[in-house]
């Protein structure tokens, strides 16, 4: 199969969707892999860096979208990539399309098979193309935050760990997944004091085994949720329902109630947010204010730091852009239940429930196509 690595177009986006060392592994599997001029110079890879690994590279971006079989993307595909888009082309990325209508639109226009990485999913539930991502997403949360709660970016000049004599910052982390751990880890680490909300008691009795002193894991609820919102310095927003749009958890009336130059970090944003409040943001202007409260809702926070994003993002969908490369999508999807949740929209027909569901538009399960 012809693969193509296409260049991020996305605001001040540096990841590329797989290294070098990917593209060496798929030409020896007999894979003929093509990458778009500079797709990774970003990521510190240059042209030279990917011949040398066997990939070959083209000038433009139409180019990689006329000869490749099947596309890799880090993000979305752009509006200015739409029309490129070929019947029958496979797309591979992150699509996040259940807070996106013009994209999703626009595949099912294209009638291309879009199987998107933040829908893989293992039989335990886990979602092991998010993970990676989420795992760097949930750090740099905790970071923006103190980062955000600073006089000179417009917060309230409270240091997140406190100083001898003077209290931490309190920081209330909403959901206890793989971006609310890692944000709540790297939080506590810095001296603040955590409460982490989540549903799953399940959940939460690990959290509570595996978290430091200073982090509290707490069954969430709206009311309890409203009373810690308006006592928190930051709240950072890690909701997820997969293939579906975020639930917004934090109202416009909680956040009135809380501090002037409090802080919050919406990492669901990708998926429309989970703050009433939010909009989506770019690394070149990542803020805004309501009613006196910092939103930070970056949609692309590892872009920031490209090169352990790209390494961590290779290492995830390297194993599945082999087997859909080398058996076809088709196939991939029969032997590989975790590829068919995957699929999106295939052949003008949306596929996924929970894009269906969040435009009320029709649905059509992907065993139509297999």
């Amino acid at each position: 199969m012809k693969v193509g690595i296409l260049k991020e177009i996305k605001i001040l986006e540096n990841r590329v969707a797989m290294v070098p060392n990917g593209v060496t592994s798929m030409v020896a599997h007999g894979q003929d892999v093509y990458i778009e001029a500079a797709a990774g110079v970003g990521a510190g890879y240059s042209d030279e860096d990917y011949i040398a690994a066997g990939g070959k590279i083209l000038s433009t971006a139409a180019e990689v979208y006329k000869t490749c079989d099947m596309v890799m993307h880090v993000k979305e595909p752009q509006p200015s990539e739409y029309g490129m888009i070929r019947e029958g082309q496979i797309v591979f990325t992150y699509l996040h399309l259940a807070a996106d209508k013009p994209q999703t639109d626009a595949l099912i226009k294209a009638k291309s098979v879009n199987i998107a990485y933040e829908t893989i999913e293992k039989t335990d539930g886990s979602l092991p193309l998010l993970v990676p991502m989420s795992e760097v997403a949930g750090r740099m949360a905790a970071q923006q935050g103190a980062k955000y709660l600073e006089m000179p970016q417009g917060g309230m000049g409270i240091l997140l760990g406190g100083v001898t004599g003077v209290a931490p910052a309190t920081v209330v982390v909403i959901g206890g997944g793989v971006v609310g751990a890692n944000a709540a880890k790297v939080a506590c680490g810095l001296g603040a004091e955590v409460f982490i909300f989540d549903m799953n008691l399940k959940r939460l009795s690990y959290l509570e085994d595996v978290m430091p002193a200073n982090c509290h894991p707490l069954m969430s609820n709206a009311g309890i949720l409203a009373e810690y919102v308006a006592k928190a310095d930051v709240v950072i927003g890690a909701v997820l329902v997969p293939g579906a749009k975020a639930p917004k958890l934090v109202t416009k009336e909680m956040i009135k109630t809380m501090k002037q130059g409090s802080v919050v970090v919406d990492v669901a944003i990708d998926q429309g947010g989970c703050f009433e409040t939010s909009h989506a943001t770019s690394h070149s202007d990542p803020v805004f204010t309501v009613d006196g409260v910092v939103h930070y809702c970056v949609a692309n926070m590892p872009g920031a730091v490209a090169r352990t994003s790209t390494l961590a993002l290779t290492n995830a969908t390297l194993p599945y852009a082999l087997e859909i490369a080398s058996k076809g999508w088709k196939k991939a999807m029969q032997e590989n239940n975790e590829i068919k949740l995957g699929a999106n929209v295939i052949d003008g027909k949306i596929c996924f429930k929970g894009v269906s569901d969040a435009f009320d538009m029709e649905y059509v399960p992907v065993e139509t196509f297999l």
